[in-house]
């Protein structure tokens, strides 16, 4: 590994993207510590205490409980994302612009933007109004409002662009190792908590057995991720040969890599952010209905209702983002000009239909291994009463991203000849 380490730091291309994403993430860090003006943060850090802002407060690095500059981390722009990815299905001139290559997905980016800045105006006008009224505004007049409220949105803004930043010019997604470093960013706080609580006099009930009952389900995650996430059915490809002068082109075998979870941890990120809007506007409603529905969608109380929503929501977007990634009916196509086919099959509407059929089933082999990932700790948690929270969706978005962006160092040592990290 250290030798591979070794490797990627020689070439210089892909060390500069390496150093450019730690440099965006330093300044992602940064300003998760640049505090809101006019915001009295003793009084809003004792609601953090578990619950939705708590779970919240995962995605946003520890900036939501310091109310910082980015405490509305990203959630804004991955809601935006799964409005126009839908509305892309619906609309057919979304969805002629999404077909019409790098131009038309700009448009699409374009729009996602103003969107995210649309619902974080919003988010952060829900906010501002919510501090006022629990007295968490030092001096709640216009001026004093009105700035809160501009401060959130413009962080969240500045945040998707240095996750565009750092997919255009670093490695990865930018918004997921955003993410990424958020959620790491809490592991040496968890880590010192428990070593406190495993002290002799603490009133906590946790034991060294539930520290390594924790140690081992979180490596079988970690584990089931990565023997998923690669996993792949590869379906075999065969060129007809064609004589073009005295040149004999074709007449080869390949095959089509077809992966079990075609989605990765984007559904788990999409499914989080969906049932966390309601639950947060539900939470700041007065009324005792709201504070019910809010309750039952709350991550932290892992209810029916909660765990029942989140794994079909997983499963519904691992489907709607296959669909999006892996086009049957434009890979058959392609295969057909080129004069490929599957054997056994003609080339065309059979070709077609047997790649849907096999994509349908192990897309529902990887839906159903994320929701199960997802919420077992949860069910575990209920049964065993285990003291500590294990955060399954946690390792989850965490193993997954990191093995996407090794996925892309990997291509970039292998166009350069040098050995990988996958072996």
């Amino acid at each position: 590994m250290f030798a591979s380490l070794g490797n990627a730091l020689k070439v210089k291309e892909l060390r500069n993207k390496v150093l450019f994403v730690f440099a965006m993430i330093a300044v992602y860090r940064i300003g998760a510590h640049i505090p809101v003006p006019g915001v009295d943060v003793s009084k809003f850090t004792k609601l953090m205490e578990g619950g939705i802002l708590g779970f919240l407060d995962m995605f946003a690095g520890g900036a939501l409980r310091r109310f910082t500059i980015f405490a509305m981390s990203i959630s804004p722009y991955i809601t935006a994302s799964i409005i126009l990815q839908l509305l892309t299905v619906v609309i057919p001139k979304l969805e002629e612009l999404s077909r019409s290559g790098p131009e038309g997905r700009k448009k699409i980016a374009q729009y996602t933007r103003y969107g995210t800045v649309i619902l974080a105006l919003i988010q952060a006008l829900g906010i501002t109004f919510w501090l006022r009224n629990l007295g968490a505004i030092t001096n709640p007049n216009f001026f004093n409002m009105f700035t809160i409220i501009i401060t959130l949105t413009a962080g969240t803004a500045f945040l998707m662009w240095l996750g565009e930043q750092i997919t255009d010019k670093g490695i990865g997604n930018g918004i997921s190792i955003l993410i990424f470093a958020s959620i790491v960013s809490r592991f040496p706080t968890a880590v010192i908590d428990t070593v406190y609580k495993l002290m002799p006099g603490s009133k906590s009930s946790l034991s060294i057995l539930n520290v390594l009952l924790f140690l081992v389900l979180a490596l079988l995650i970690v584990a089931a991720v990565i023997y998923i996430q690669q996993g792949e059915r590869r379906i075999p490809v065969q060129y007809s040969r064609r004589v073009v002068g005295r040149r004999v082109y074709g007449g080869r075998n390949t095959h089509i890599p077809m992966k079990v979870n075609q989605a990765g941890v984007i559904p788990v990120i999409f499914a989080s952010s969906v049932l966390m809007f309601p639950a947060t506007i539900f939470r700041f409603l007065p009324w005792d209905w709201a504070r019910t529905i809010a309750d039952a969608l709350d991550p932290s109380l892992a209810s029916f209702w909660y765990l029942s929503f989140y794994a079909l929501l997983i499963v519904l977007f691992t489907y709607f983002y296959t669909a999006i990634t892996f086009n049957p009916i434009e890979v058959a196509d392609n295969l057909k000009k080129y004069g490929g086919f599957i054997p056994g099959l003609r080339p065309g509407r059979p070709t077609t239909q047997y790649l849907e059929k096999v994509l349908s089933r192990i897309t529902l082999s990887g839906a159903l291994f994320l929701a199960a990932i997802a919420i077992v700790p949860y069910i575990l948690q209920a049964i065993t009463g285990i003291g500590i929270r294990f955060g399954g969706t946690s390792l989850l978005i965490v193993t997954g991203v990191a093995l996407e962006t090794m996925k892309q160092i990997e291509s970039y040592l292998l166009m350069r000849h040098y050995e990988g990290f996958l072996k």
